[in-house]
């Protein structure tokens, strides 16, 4: 059938050829069941190699019913909307995941959150949030989602739980005093975090919400725009965009890890500071330059946390080992593929900041808890 005017091949190759992602993946599921199917499967008739738990992302599900409009719901969106995720839940998922820096999740408010999640709640899933801001406002933010929870009657699970940039050195104890207060009023909270200080995303994840406003073209065309780019400039370098967290952009931090472009691999490595003095310009046309070449396909590793955020968190009674891995480009994050030797070799063997078996259970029983997997996660009959 037409989507827009387009059939299902011209969407795929326009969702796919805008940033050079899943070339060689046929998309032909349209529903949680086909995909969690399709797992099943696999890409070559033998399965997947690892078990999979699937998290309804709200942004797709926005981005399904309402495209990429920064607006409320009406209510019959809004009714959609948790029909989409009831679907989900019915067909398999274990709950609902926010991307709520990224467009088009962050244009969600927190009543049209607060109903999902009640969705969510009754089918005795959890919300999975990367919440509002990891940088100026990240304990308001917090905070956020854990009343947005409380309300709802849904249990939360805090994705990558870090506290970042400048602005939050050494104010761990605050998030983890925010959640003993709520564990001890009766919430059901967790959280995980992966056992390093950088973070990992896209270039174009850091553009204003407004410069994301409908889609990958639009965003394009207004970095082409020279009044538009430096609109967006400004909030980047000055105000802080919501897509950086609300922190100025400081950009020795960031770091391209991958490119879609081959044809740019001698990015990779490199900070956008760096990238910008080889050419003799200045960093923000050294990003705007690299986010049309790679048509937003850039990913970054950006260099904002600090070491005793991250140990005072992986110490907490409710906290989760996790890897948030992206195994994307040519240098990817090392979390991807090194978080749970790092927990066990860094942090239990060589500093001591978990003993063994207070880490074995932070990466089996707590997380297969959360899942709600009673034959995983415990060595018993």
């Amino acid at each position: 059938a037409p989507v827009d005017g387009r059939t299902l091949e011209e969407v795929r190759r326009a969702i796919t050829g805008w940033n050079g992602y899943g070339e060689d993946i046929d998309f032909d599921w349209r529903t949680v069941g086909e995909y969690l199917d399709r797992l099943d499967r696999g890409f070559d008739g033998r399965g997947i190699a690892v078990n999979a738990a699937y998290l309804i992302p709200q942004g797709t599900v926005r981005a399904l019913v309402m495209g990429w409009e920064d607006r409320p719901a009406s209510p019959e969106e809004l009714a959609r909307m948790r029909e989409l995720v009831a679907q989900g839940l019915e067909q398999g998922a274990v709950g609902l995941s926010s991307g709520l820096t990224y467009t088009p999740g962050m244009y969600a408010g927190d009543a049209e959150l607060t109903e999902l999640c009640r969705v969510v709640a009754s089918y005795g899933g959890y919300y999975c949030p990367h919440h509002r801001s990891y940088g100026a406002g990240a304990l308001e933010a917090y905070a956020e989602m854990v009343e947005l929870a409380g309300r709802a009657g849904c249990p939360l699970h805090l994705a990558h739980a870090t506290m970042n940039f400048g602005v939050n050195a050494g104010r761990a104890g605050e998030l983890l005093d925010l959640l003993d207060h709520a564990l001890a009023a009766g919430a059901d909270i967790t959280l995980d975090t992966y056992p390093y200080t950088p973070g990992c995303t896209t270039l174009a994840a850091l553009l204003p919400s407004w410069a994301s406003e409908g889609g990958p073209e639009r965003v394009l065309a207004r970095l082409a725009d020279p009044a538009t780019a430096g609109r967006i400039r400004r909030e980047l370098e000055v105000s802080g965009s919501d897509g950086c967290h609300g922190v100025p952009v400081e950009w020795d931090t960031i770091e391209v890890s991958g490119v879609a472009d081959p044809a740019l691999g001698a990015h990779v490595g490199r900070t956008v500071r760096e990238l910008a003095e080889a050419r003799g310009e200045e960093p923000w046309e050294a990003a705007r330059r690299l986010l049309v070449e790679d048509r937003l396909g850039t990913t970054i590793l950006q260099h904002v946390g600090h070491e005793e955020n991250v140990r005072a968190i992986m110490r907490h009674r409710a906290h989760t080992g996790g890897s948030d891995g992206i195994l994307r480009g040519a240098k990817p994050h090392p979390r991807a593929y090194g978080t749970f030797p790092r927990y066990l070799g860094h942090y239990v063997r060589e500093s001591g900041v978990l003993s063994l078996e207070e880490c074995v259970a932070h990466l089996t029983s707590r997380p297969a808890a959360r899942l709600r997997l009673p034959d995983r996660g415990l060595v018993r009959e």
